[in-house]
């Protein structure tokens, strides 16, 4: 039962926006310029932008990161009856798009390292597949909580069984992995990656998201399919169905605001983790999410495991204690196995998230946050006393 907060402190919220000042003046320039309504200067700006950040050759700014996603799939000629092997530790909205497109999700398991798709279910699920002649359309790991997934051994496996990725990199925009001593950007490499601006996120347009490739067609065709599917022509001509996925021109100013600050944004995140790694130190049964060592997390969630023998209730007693102090905490992504949409699909493991869900908690995170912020959240998980 929600605890009514009787504090009158002000809501600590997970990960609020965060403006610079920067977006202001990109979005008085987008006013002056009238451009309001989708495309304009500030779309093409951001989206080049995000072409420089990710290394990627072209970038797509979209409604949102499950339209991307959308596109994604169906530039893939993911259908009715096809299969597409997803995370099943993630957001539905990496997910959902198959069912948009008829297709059914196949779920793999994380794994303990980087909380992301373990690649050797993956690989035991790909072999499967080829042996009964019923390979995925694609795959689509997810990048978890800042932390990248093990991209270049995903598709490499990938390659063998000639199945595209699509690169889940919502809550990764400004994270890295290394690969064969280069550093690239969470996604890069993959047939196609997706980004999220939610409000939520690391970087925020208040809601929107990007769909990046090094594919021009696929690129050149999504964008056709984001603003309905308009041919080419003096009038309103429509030879197939689109969406109305493009982001404004307003929402892309401050995109491009934000992506100014991003590598402070990703400095302050992890600094924000060591706050809680040392504010909690000593109080048992206490773990963090761990970092791969082929990553560099921009830390976009601290996040929790509560290790006792009665975890799911303890770990829900510390969430409640923090609400009833106004401050939000929620519990690791549910996976997807476990949803009741999606009952009867197939799973290869899943005890992994199973365990993350239950005994997993994310803490207020925002790059707002002071020391004392931090500390004072921290406070609460000395006081257990059970």
């Amino acid at each position: 039962m929600k605890k009514r907060n009787t504090t009158g402190q002000k809501r600590m919220f997970l990960s609020p926006p965060h403006m610079s000042g920067e977006e202001q003046r990109l979005v008085r320039d987008a006013f002056a310029s009238n451009y309001i309504a989708p495309l304009g200067p500030m779309v093409d700006a951001f989206e080049k932008a995000f072409v420089e950040l990710t290394g990627f050759k072209y970038a797509l700014a979209l409604s949102s990161g499950t339209a991307a996603m959308h596109l994604a799939l169906r530039e893939l000629g993911v259908g009715s009856g096809d299969r597409v092997i997803a995370s099943t530790l993630t957001f539905i909205g990496s997910v959902s798009p198959v069912t948009f497109l008829g297709a059914t999700p196949v779920f793999i398991d994380a794994d303990r390292t980087s909380w992301c798709m373990d690649p050797n279910l993956l690989e035991d699920e790909l072999k499967s597949c080829a042996r009964h002649g019923q390979l995925p359309k694609a795959v689509v790991p997810t990048d978890l909580y800042g932390n990248c997934c093990n991209l270049p051994v995903i598709l490499d496996l990938c390659r063998k069984y000639d199945v595209p990725v699509i690169c889940d990199s919502a809550e990764a925009v400004g994270a890295s992995f290394r690969d064969k001593g280069k550093t690239r950007h969470a996604g890069f490499g993959a047939k196609a990656a997706v980004y999220s601006f939610n409000g939520n996120k690391i970087i925020t347009t208040g809601g929107g998201g990007m769909l990046c490739s090094d594919d021009e067609r696929l690129i050149s065709h999504a964008r056709k399919l984001s603003t309905q599917a308009r041919d080419h022509a003096p009038h309103y001509e429509h030879s197939e169905i689109g969406y109305n996925y493009r982001l404004s021109n307003v929402l892309a100013a401050i995109g491009l605001g934000q992506l100014k600050s991003l590598s402070s944004k990703v400095n302050k995140r992890r600094r924000i983790y060591e706050w809680y790694r040392e504010g909690i130190d000593g109080v048992h049964g206490i773990q963090f999410i761990p970092e791969p060592d082929y990553c560099r997390s921009n830390r976009w969630l601290t996040v929790i495991l509560i290790d006792d023998r009665d975890s799911e209730v303890r770990t829900e007693r510390f969430r409640e204690r923090l609400e009833s102090q106004n401050i939000e905490a929620r519990p690791v992504w549910k996976p997807m196995h476990m949803q009741p949409v999606f009952q009867g699909c197939r799973v290869r493991g899943g005890s992994v998230s199973e365990d993350l869900f239950s005994r997993g908690l994310c803490l207020p995170s925002g790059t707002g946050m002071t020391r004392s912020d931090v500390d004072r959240v921290a406070g609460f998980f000395h006081e257990d006393g059970e």
